[in-house]
């Protein structure tokens, strides 16, 4: 019997002045970063959560507490890959996951294929199972004003 499950994951993060942006484990140039307790990497954020709700886990902020220190300024691909792990240790697969960066800018679309490769990394499956896709929000909305970025993943996993 096939056990296949989908997780959903969301995240959005505000601009800060004061750091580098980091969208799928890239350093993106830009003007400003993203603020959060960790990198604020938005993408791997949706990517994780969606992992962890496909296999019934509480999603990353009661993973990796923002309250707690170890985590301050800390490397979300170091984050996605102690979810791989957790998928791995379920006795799931992944079987793919489909994200989308919503941001008015900077562009995203000439920096996905490195994501890919970074984020098939650290889940240890192939970049053909991850799938990244950019869209601006036609100018509406916190990301039309350029004041942060969002992303959504959704995930199919298989035991």
């Amino acid at each position: 019997m096939s056990r296949l499950r989908i997780g959903h994951g969301f995240d959005v993060h505000a601009f800060a002045s004061d750091r580098r942006l980091v969208i799928g484990g890239v350093v993106i140039p830009h003007d400003q970063g993203l603020s959060g307790h960790s990198d604020a990497d938005v993408l791997v954020h949706a990517i994780a959560d969606a992992l962890l709700g496909a296999i019934g886990l509480p999603d990353i902020g009661q993973q990796f507490p923002p309250t707690d220190p170890q985590y301050k300024d800390i490397d979300s691909m170091i984050l996605l890959r102690r979810v791989g792990g957790l998928v791995a240790s379920s006795q799931y697969e992944i079987v793919n996951v489909d994200a989308v960066i919503m941001a008015q800018a900077p562009p995203m679309n000439p920096h996905i294929p490195d994501m890919k490769k970074i984020i098939a990394a650290s889940l240890s499956c192939d970049a053909d199972q991850i799938s990244i896709k950019a869209t601006t929000t036609e100018r509406l909305g916190f990301v039309g004003r350029a004041e942060g970025i969002a992303a959504s993943a959704v995930c199919l996993v298989d035991w």
